[in-house]
């Protein structure tokens, strides 16, 4: 993980070797290390990175030429509460398998797979200088205790290592039970998150402006609804980084 001091990914490597085979998780055909996530370089190379030109609101790739400024229909008719967002990698294929494995089957040796992904696209294009806080969008207190970690916030971590933003897990609270957005369609996916976020008791911002880190991009719902709540708060700004973008 290019997020890791150089001892820390070897203590790494040499602590889940003795546990797991050095075998690629997905094909499981060829070799791979644990610092790159037990995913080897094929498979590493079916990854679709988000490239120019996109939406310069939601961050969703579009196709042709196009050289000025460009916003997509979903956002010129939606109403979002952050400034852009914008997405590593595109979900599907290696990624979405390794997303659903890592969150819910708790197969945490992808982390340093995810991680790079977001620190080798997020890291060019962010200036600590320009932000004040980096915010993981955090998950109703039950669905964390079930899943025993919020990924949002692991991966959170290794982009602060790497650009030196400050992260804060304790500005903002998920303060309603919402429903699993899987099934549901982008309206009902905006009045699933209606007031599902909230700023902490005693806390309150001053202008800062705010990096929000979540590990997929869909309609932006989710996103949009934590932007609200940081901007009701006192944010200047809020941006939004993801490890990948529904397509």
């Amino acid at each position: 993980m290019a997020a890791l001091p150089t001892c820390l990914r070897e203590w790494i490597s040499t602590g889940l070797s003795f546990f797991y085979p050095e075998v690629c998780q997905i094909c499981r055909k060829n070799r791979a290390q644990p610092d790159e996530g037990f995913v080897c370089g094929p498979c590493h190379e079916l990854v679709a990175f988000i490239q120019l030109p996109l939406c310069r609101k939601c961050g969703i790739p579009v196709q042709g030429a196009i050289t000025g400024e460009f916003e997509c229909t979903n956002c010129r008719q939606g109403e979002l509460h952050f400034d852009w967002a914008r997405s590593a990698v595109a979900a599907k294929g290696v990624v979405l398998e390794v997303i659903h494995r890592y969150k819910y089957q708790r197969e945490l040796w992808f982390e340093p797979f995810l991680a790079g992904l977001l620190v080798r696209q997020a890291v060019p294009q962010l200036s600590s200088k320009d932000w004040d806080l980096l915010v993981p969008v955090p998950l109703y207190p039950t669905k964390e205790r079930h899943r025993e970690f919020n990924q949002s916030e692991r991966l959170g971590r290794c982009l602060s290592r790497a650009t030196g933003i400050p992260m804060d897990t304790k500005l903002v609270s998920r303060v309603l039970p919402t429903r699993t957005q899987t099934r549901l369609n982008p309206k009902e996916r905006r009045e699933n998150m209606r007031n599902a976020f909230s700023m902490r008791k005693k806390r309150e911002l001053n202008g800062e402006r705010i990096l929000l880190l979540d590990d997929v991009f869909t309609t932006g719902a989710t996103a949009s609804a934590c932007a609200g709540a940081l901007r009701a708060g006192g944010a200047s700004g809020v941006c939004v980084w993801t490890v990948a973008r529904a397509i």
